[in-house]
């Protein structure tokens, strides 16, 4: 089913967005933000990982992806290749290459069209412009298993329409249980570090070092949450002229804590048999399993999380930043030092098809409804909305709809409402919406090719996703 601790896992450290902006393929949602939209979750394969299988199936193993740049003469079409992947017993290394034509195609239609005759200079002058520098952007990764239980990820980025911009990143992978038992533990590093807003906006900031530790999921349904999240210099907007930074990204030191509860119930669960995985015919027994064994029973379900959370800032600007909207759980207009607040998720799914035959075998829809703050929900019910914005704030009701197309390909639409007035809207309004088309790959088990197009960001790519919903 949809994913119930989306509300907490946004609200409580920045979560990685499947994005074209980076050939890393990803950037960070803020940090006290809605997240943008379930399917924009970037997958937990890393990029260069997914090329190396997606190359395959694609011609001369070129990948094609859509984002706008920061010159419109570029185009937004580009196309990406793994260049390199030598890799050894405890090591490996890939280099992703980027590509984007128009402005090329551009500038040698240009010179022949201005060329009387078709001559040896002319044609010198035409190659001149495989050697623009902003037609190429490229990336370097490489990971390297420290010992049998941790591993260190470094990677850097130039891209060549943004002069003297460049992304280098380091994660230590420390494996679930490794040093706590039955605890989850992230630390990243990156400089700078690109987020991505709930209104699609992307945020360029110098410095950004975080720490993260969890609880693993338990019988009891009881799970706690902590961590450390530093910004160091002033956020600057990535593609943009202007515009106000989200208070999240200011320069500081955040600390947060949550424990939450999360319990989950079948309505109903038609349980997969032998008589679904095996098929008699007259020629025989086949063995036909599920394209992907996540989908693989239909069933009604119903899911929640409730939890508290408290989150304190510290240095000089954690009082003094101004903002429109909150984006630490508070109904003030300020980024408080200290902030305790209620949060809440409710999920209702209902699945028809087994999703094994080629046609009409799944039918399926989530929805959520997400509550970040229940204090600031309560004044909205009881004493009505304030003249200040704070849709921020307002609850969120995701929907994620999946129709099988034939065989392995569904076509999923995942949209978001913002159950607030807006200015010129009354009552609940559409914010967000993503279309995709996926493949499932049934030798994978759980995994799957992913198009998708986002008309928000007129942002579009392909992805590899494995055992993801």
């Amino acid at each position: 089913m949809a994913n119930p601790e989306s509300a907490i896992d946004c609200a409580f450290w920045d979560q990685s967005i499947s994005t074209p902006k980076t050939l890393e393929g990803s950037a960070k949602s803020v940090p006290g933000e809605p997240f943008p939209l379930d399917g924009t979750r970037a997958s937990k394969a890393l990029r260069i990982q997914q090329l190396s299988l997606l190359r395959n199936g694609f011609p001369l193993g070129i990948i094609p992806s859509i984002s706008p740049p920061s010159h419109k003469g570029l185009g937004s079409f580009s196309l990406q290749s793994l260049l390199l992947s030598p890799s050894a017993s405890n090591w490996w290394l890939g280099l992703i290459g980027q590509f984007r034509p128009k402005k090329l195609i551009s500038a040698i239609q240009t010179e022949l069209q201005n060329a009387d005759e078709l001559e040896l200079p002319v044609l010198r002058d035409a190659a001149k412009h495989f050697l623009d520098k902003s037609l190429y952007s490229i990336a370097l990764a490489t990971q390297l298993s420290l010992s049998p239980s941790t591993s260190l990820l470094w990677s850097t980025e130039r891209q060549g329409e943004k002069k003297g911009i460049h992304f280098d990143a380091c994660h230590v992978i420390i494996p679930k249980g490794t040093v706590l038992p039955d605890h989850d533990i992230t630390l990243d590093a990156a400089w700078p570090e690109l987020f991505m807003d709930h209104k699609g906006k992307y945020w360029e900031v110098p410095e950004s070092i975080s720490l993260g530790m969890s609880s693993l999921p338990s019988d009891s349904g009881f799970l706690y949450r902590f961590g450390l999240h530093k910004n160091s210099g002033p956020p600057q907007a990535f593609n943009e002229l202007d515009g106000e930074a989200p208070p999240a990204l200011m320069p500081g030191l955040c600390a947060k804590v949550a424990l939450s509860y999360q319990k989950s119930k079948d309505i109903w669960r038609r349980k997969e048999t032998k008589e679904d995985i095996i098929i008699k015919t007259d020629k025989g027994s086949f063995w036909r399993p599920s394209y992907d064994m996540r989908l693989k029973e239909p069933h009604a379900a119903i899911s929640g999380i409730m939890g508290v959370m408290c989150a304190a800032w510290f240095g000089k600007d954690s009082t003094n930043v101004e903002s429109q909207e909150d984006t630490i759980l508070t109904s003030n207009n300020k980024r408080s030092p200290l902030n305790v607040d209620l949060f809440g998720s409710a999920c209702y799914t209902l699945q028809h098809g087994q999703f094994r035959k080629l046609y009409g075998d799944l039918t399926r829809v989530d929805a959520r409804l997400d509550i970040f703050s229940l204090s600031s929900f309560a004044k909205r019910v009881f004493k009505g909305s304030s003249s200040a914005d704070k849709s921020l704030l307002s609850p969120r009701l995701n929907l994620i709809f999946q129709q099988q197309v034939a065989g392995p390909i569904v076509f999923r639409v995942d949209s978001k409402f913002l159950l607030d007035s807006k200015a010129g809207k009354r009552g609940p309004h559409i914010e967000d919406v993503i279309y995709s088309l996926c493949y499932s790959l049934r030798l994978l088990r759980s995994g799957k090719v992913v198009a998708w197009y986002s008309p928000k960001r007129k942002e579009g790519m392909i992805e590899l996703r494995l055992f993801e919903f």
